[in-house]
């Protein structure tokens, strides 16, 4: 993979049909669809499209939130919703309209008239994909929303002239766009490598996880107050987004904003620490205080995870999710699951196996899993594991490389598992080798918990087998060296570490000579 092309976790992703349901649930979608329906008699809009006073107080009783003080502002974005997806369409009244702009006209004035769009149907008679394509661009026009400035911020910076000054503001629309992706991507990320992918993340370790350098410590109080000014924003932004279903989010306490705006404070509980989080992105430590939802709590929803997902690619990401190797040939499955989650790695693993018969399964996983390239320990593994969802169906594929001294071994491991008779004994060069190659697969394992598996396989191989360095240094494997330099790393008895580095340099002078 180029370095350009960053490649992510994968992600399990709901069915096309599941995620069209939440898509037509998302409360602004509904309301757009229900006002897109309600303009079949047709309704005067100004320019641009926008719904003028007298039918936004309709449009607003027709939504149910008239006695909501927020509902005329619910409703007019609803109205610019069903406009910006085609759920309704405008037919512009040229003899009324001084030119394009409405130059000359009153600010009420209407210049057209919409009636529901062709997109409409879609959302009825169109499949899950076609309502997921009008929802997408739904959600582009409500992240162009959320990364405008506040309105309050733009009032204060009107000109004479009745314009605004965007310089006094200080706002740069692409940066403002790329901070958002950026926030988007790193709640993407945990999703992936979360085990639950509802949990939800406090918005100060979000916001910390944009501000804190990778190389800090301890941040200092400027540092701080800048964490708490993005948390601030990133409350109005999850505002905004969630509406259209992208996120599910526990916005800010009101009440502790307003005791930040009395005492002059950054909003931040006390003393939160960092730590290095997904990709070495650092993160406020989760938050023991039982009140943490005072601070916010955000995650993306399923049809959130689609949608950065989407954008993800658009942008020439590299980011799986689960499902995507099914048609693809084993090679290409044993290659990518090493760099799976356990879970899942299984769940593409049984999605590829359910698409094929046990015994062809067997035989396309096994040529894979043939090599001495640098991943082939790896790919064998890989399919070590998914051979092990196998039914017995495919014990004549297993048994065809009984004599294979690369794949002997996991063969015979697999028919011992399904107590399956006439398994041959193993020759002592065939189980060193195994075990080389197994130790060999998961050298390069950053996990913590793997690393300190591999170290108790380190250890009972030692333990079990008197003299096991003395053998091992003449195993017939490319990574023999390697694995004797890493067990000397791992050991924790020194005498057992010292005898792997000397059996490492044997090797590696057998090797070289």
């Amino acid at each position: 993979m180029s370095a350009d092309r960053p490649t992510l976790p994968p992600v399990r992703l709901h069915s096309e049909a599941e995620l069209a349901r939440d898509a037509l649930s998302a409360p602004l979608m509904a309301r757009a669809a229900k006002l897109a329906r309600w303009a079949e008699r047709g309704v005067p809009v100004g320019v641009g499209g926008e719904i003028l006073h007298e039918a936004l107080g309709a449009a607003t009783e027709h939504l149910g939130l008239a006695g909501d003080e927020d509902g005329p502002a619910w409703t007019a974005e609803a109205w610019q919703l069903a406009v910006d997806t085609g759920l309704v369409e405008i037919e512009e009244s040229s003899e009324d309209a001084a030119d394009e702009d409405g130059a000359g006209l009153p600010d009420d004035a209407a210049v057209g008239t919409a009636t529901p769009g062709e997109e409409l149907n879609l959302l009825t008679s169109g499949s899950p994909q076609d309502i997921l394509d009008i929802w997408l661009g739904g959600m582009e026009t409500v992240l162009a929303d959320a990364a405008a400035p506040d309105l309050a911020d733009l009032a204060d910076q009107l000109t004479e002239n009745g314009e605004i000054d965007l310089d006094a503001i200080d706002w740069n629309p692409e940066e403002e766009a790329e901070v958002l992706d950026g926030i988007l991507g790193n709640l993407y990320l945990l999703t992936a490598l979360s085990e639950d992918p509802d949990q939800d993340v406090p918005l100060p370790a979000l916001a910390a996880s944009m501000i804190i350098p990778d190389d800090m410590d301890e941040p200092t109080d400027d540092i701080l107050e800048e964490v708490s000014e993005a948390m601030m924003r990133l409350d109005d932004q999850f505002r905004v987004l969630e509406p259209i279903g992208l996120v599910a989010y526990r916005p800010v306490d009101e009440a502790l904003i307003e005791e930040v705006d009395e005492d002059g404070e950054t909003v931040l509980p006390q003393g939160p620490s960092t730590s290095s989080g997904p990709g070495g992105t650092p993160i406020a430590e989760p938050l023991t205080d039982e009140d943490v939802s005072r601070y916010g709590l955000v995650r993306l929803t399923p049809l959130g995870v689609y949608a950065v997902r989407a954008r993800l690619l658009d942008a020439g990401a590299h980011a799986p999710a689960v499902g995507d190797l099914t048609d693809k040939g084993a090679d290409v499955l044993l290659d990518a699951l090493p760099d799976y989650p356990e879970t899942l790695a299984q769940a593409e693993s049984e999605r590829w196996l359910a698409a094929r018969t046990p015994l062809d399964a067997a035989r396309d996983l096994l040529a894979a899993a043939r090599g001495d390239d640098e991943r082939a320990p790896r790919r064998r593994l890989a399919a070590q594991q998914t051979l092990s969802l196998v039914s017995p169906d495919a014990e004549a594929a297993l048994r065809e490389v009984l004599d294979d001294r690369r794949l002997g071994g996991l063969a015979r491991v697999w028919l011992a598992e399904r107590a399956l008779p006439g398994i041959p004994e193993p020759s002592q060069d065939m189980i060193f080798w195994l075990t080389v190659d197994t130790i060999a697969a998961q050298l390069d394992s950053a996990d913590e918990n793997a690393v300190a598996e591999l170290r108790e396989l380190v250890q009972g191989l030692t333990d079990q087998h008197s003299g096991f360095f003395d053998t091992a240094w003449r195993v017939d494997h490319p990574a023999t060296a390697d694995v004797l330099e890493a067990m000397g790393r791992l050991h924790p008895d020194k005498k057992a570490a010292k005898e792997a580095r000397k059996a490492a340099f044997k090797a590696r002078s057998r090797q070289s000579g």
